[in-house]
């Protein structure tokens, strides 16, 4: 029998209870960045541990509406939050490391400053969740899984994946049963990494693509050459460092 959207929140809710209890520990916080993956995530753990659920915001040097539509989010559901504004860390971080680079041939300059803001935001995310007794919740969906859209250590670096089986279409289905805020279904969805940054256009191709090449559906070859080549090139993100082989 089909399951409903509203049936498979609730198995979802019960798994993330599970799986805090498994961990022996407290309760569950999650990264809020104002996009709806993260929304969502934040209102099943809110739905699982009503009194032991905590919503983290962190800017970066980033849009204020990012924490503007994250704060709305956590009111909304009646999730705890808080706020750490990492900009000033990062900027003393990528200033060392940039001074320290003088004289070698820098080529991925961009790409090093924005996995440095989701790995701060990681380490963040833990010191909160350390000191509570707490998991971290991961906000990756079934297609940013499937294509590595995620930074190694960086957002990547999570305890729990409450969405990792949702097609992107399935995180809008899910967010609108659970009241998630219009502003923030209605956002394109972006890491917040840059200015302007979307996850489509640095992806080059779109998720509802992506969404049909999970469910088997037919595409456009030029979209499936991406996500397969995307799939392969990120493999080593969806598993542990190689080591060599016992001599």
């Amino acid at each position: 029998m089909v399951k409903t959207v509203e049936e498979k929140i609730e198995l979802t809710v019960e798994w993330i209870r599970e799986q805090v209890k498994l961990s022996g520990s407290k309760g569950v916080l999650v990264g809020l960045s104002g996009g709806i993956d993260s929304s969502l995530v934040g209102s099943l753990i809110k739905k699982a541990f009503p009194e032991n659920s905590l919503g983290v915001v962190l800017p970066c040097k980033s849009n204020p509406k990012d924490a503007q539509d994250a704060i709305a989010l956590a009111e909304a559901i009646g999730i705890e939050y808080l706020t750490v504004d990492l900009s000033e860390e990062h900027d003393l971080l990528i200033g060392k490391i940039q001074r320290r680079l003088e004289g070698f041939e820098v080529k991925n300059e961009k790409l090093a400053d924005a996995n440095l803001r989701a790995r701060l935001r990681m380490t963040t995310l833990y010191g909160v969740a350390n000191s509570l007794g707490y998991l971290v919740a991961g906000t990756d969906n079934a297609a940013e899984v499937l294509t590595g859209y995620f930074t190694k250590y960086g957002d990547g670096g999570v305890d729990i994946i409450p969405i990792g089986n949702l097609l992107k279409r399935e995180v809008f289905q899910w967010s609108k049963v659970l009241n998630v805020p219009q502003q923030i279904i209605d956002r394109q969805p972006s890491a917040g990494l840059w200015e302007g940054q979307t996850d489509e256009a640095e992806m080059g191709t779109t998720y509802d693509m992506i969404d049909d090449y999970i469910m088997g559906v037919e595409i456009p070859e030029n979209d499936k050459t991406i996500i397969e080549m995307l799939h392969e090139k990120t493999a080593h993100k969806r598993s542990m460092p190689p080591s060599p082989p016992k001599f």
